[in-house]
């Protein structure tokens, strides 16, 4: 344990750390999704785990929309040919080792979201940083 002088806090202990870092996954993003350029931002805090992350997605909507409708649309979408193969969805109560080995890129998390009105919600996916990101 101890600093970096590229990087102080990602020299220190990994084992025994959470440590804010820096990531491009909105930048990728924004890539993949060209309509989303520019609105997405982010970090990663990187935590002791072999594999596996998450994405905790605060949400500004332009139009309200219920927590329930926007699980059914993400829920129905796992069904379109364009996403399905891609995206998954659980309603059940899971923790990131349950995801391991998994080839969706992305799988929503119903019941680790909130919504704290109709326009401002947290949505919740996990995704196999390793594994899922290979099957594509």
């Amino acid at each position: 344990d101890g600093p970096s002088m590229k990087d102080w806090r990602g020299g220190r202990g990994a084992g025994q750390n959470i440590i804010p870092s820096a990531t491009g996954a909105a930048k990728a993003v924004g890539k993949v999704l060209p309509q989303l350029n520019g609105k997405l931002t982010g970090m990663a805090f990187r935590v002791p785990t072999p594999t596996v992350s998450v994405v905790d997605l605060t949400c500004k909507l332009a139009k309200p929309a219920s927590y329930d409708a926007i699980c059914d649309a993400i829920k129905k979408a796992t069904t379109d040919p364009e996403y399905c193969g891609v995206i998954g969805y659980t309603d059940e109560e899971m923790v990131s080792t349950d995801f391991q080995g998994n080839a969706l890129s992305s799988i929503f998390d119903k019941k680790a979201g909130i919504a704290l009105s109709d326009t401002f919600v947290k949505l919740v996916s996990w995704y196999d940083n390793e594994w899922g990101y290979s099957n594509r």
